[in-house]
């Protein structure tokens, strides 16, 4: 069945959808109520310190962010490299990948201190901050994936003006999952982050984290559509997953490689593989054999096809994974302590030279966990309102695509 023949619906109203919306609704609540409890009392009712100054909240929404590029690709894969088996999948690409990073900039809003400062940032540019950058990066992604979007809905534009919608859509994720990237690649001061790895890692890690997100969300709006969700897809869907994982994982290796060859670096590269408390337990326990192991072996080694339950599995264990690798990242990067004087021993009431601690506070995992629950549920409103599922994804439907 070809592209232009491919039927959409709305998700029909269900007990199920009501009981999905109520969830999802509870856990968007909690998270406002999370932002105004830490916007009231301020900063020191999280975890965070002068020293951790980017905390839980920043994991969920670098995570959120880094998955909204990743959730893409699927259209990508359809509309730029012409994967014919993925086209009736890109309205739901698009959609995911707007309702991500909206979910992990609502996130964000809280570290400027004031809600309202969101103003004074979106009309008063400093271009020598990355920070600038990113902003411009991510209000051009959520207009260019709206136009991309809606050429694709649109019968009368598709067809000329999907590929170059496409193509922009493609590159501009690619500018902006180096521009999250880049945060930390060049923050030179901090031992952790100054490596020029971290772009091309945060693009291999978008593409694994949006890939594992978009099949779990595939699958759930399926059920709530009654849309039948053939085998064919998910095997592919799961081992192009797999691969990606397999792609972080290189870059990993070679981040850490790079830093144990670099004199300056083998102290940072001690405390977060070795002796640095909770981070190496995240490290090799989560990212490396959760994350990335476990869901290899469960993928490559077996000779059965891939289940959908098995495919769910797959998913969930790359997500903690990817949870635990951005928080040693993020938090890892800043509990070691500064280098300010080469050569010498620092010391002082202000804590130089110390491992700074951080235990994150409730209210930051639920305004964490509220941002994810509002991208779903915008996803699920899109869906309800828009025409994104297809009807069908069966084998039948499929076939021959793939040859396409």
């Amino acid at each position: 069945m070809a592209i232009e023949r491919t039927i959409y619906r709305e998700i029909p109203v269900s007990p199920r959808l009501w009981a999905a919306a109520a969830l999802l609704a509870a856990f968007v609540l909690s998270g406002l109520g999370a932002f105004l409890y830490v916007e009231h009392r301020g900063h020191v009712a999280t975890g965070m310190t002068n020293q951790i100054v980017w905390g839980m909240p920043h994991v969920f929404a670098i995570f959120l962010i880094v998955a909204a590029s990743g959730a893409l690709n699927v259209a990508s894969m359809a509309s730029v490299f012409d994967r014919k088996i993925y086209k009736p999948l890109s309205r739901l690409s698009g959609l995911l990948a707007i309702s991500l990073l909206l979910g992990g900039l609502s996130v964000l809003v809280l570290d400027l201190g004031r809600p309202d400062r969101l103003i004074v940032q979106m009309t008063h540019f400093n271009f020598t901050s990355i920070f600038t950058w990113n902003i411009l990066l991510y209000s051009g992604f959520l207009a260019i994936v709206a136009v991309y979007l809606w050429v694709q809905m649109d019968r009368n534009v598709h067809p000329k003006w999907v590929k170059p919608a496409g193509l922009l859509a493609f590159v501009w994720r690619l500018a902006l999952t180096t521009g999250t990237g880049s945060i930390f690649g060049w923050l030179v001061a901090r031992p952790g982050y100054d490596a020029a790895v971290m772009a091309p890692l945060f693009i291999a890690m978008s593409f694994a984290l949006g890939l594992a997100v978009f099949v779990l969300v595939l699958q759930g709006l399926c059920v709530l559509a009654r849309c039948p969700l053939g085998q064919t897809l998910i095997e592919r869907l799961t081992r192009l997953l797999a691969l990606f994982v397999a792609v972080v994982l290189y870059f990993t290796v070679l981040q850490h490689l790079t830093n144990l060859y670099a004199a300056e670096h083998t102290g940072f590269e001690a405390f977060i593989l070795f002796d640095g408390g909770v981070f190496p337990l995240l490290f090799w326990i989560g990212q490396i054999v959760v994350g990335s192991l476990v869901p290899l072996a469960l993928v490559y080694g077996r000779k059965t096809p891939v289940s959908p339950g098995l495919a769910s599995a797959v998913c969930l264990l790359v997500i903690l994974g990817g949870v635990a690798q951005i928080y040693v990242i993020v938090i890892g990067g800043q509990a070691y302590p500064m280098e300010i004087f080469p050569g010498y021993e620092v010391s002082s009431t202000f804590f130089d030279g110390q491992v700074a601690g951080y235990a994150p506070s409730v209210p930051e995992v639920f305004l964490g966990i509220g941002g994810g629950a509002l991208a779903l549920f915008a996803t699920g409103l899109g869906a309800r309102v828009l025409r994104i599922v297809p009807t069908t994804l069966s084998d039948q439907n499929l076939a021959g695509k793939g040859q396409e």
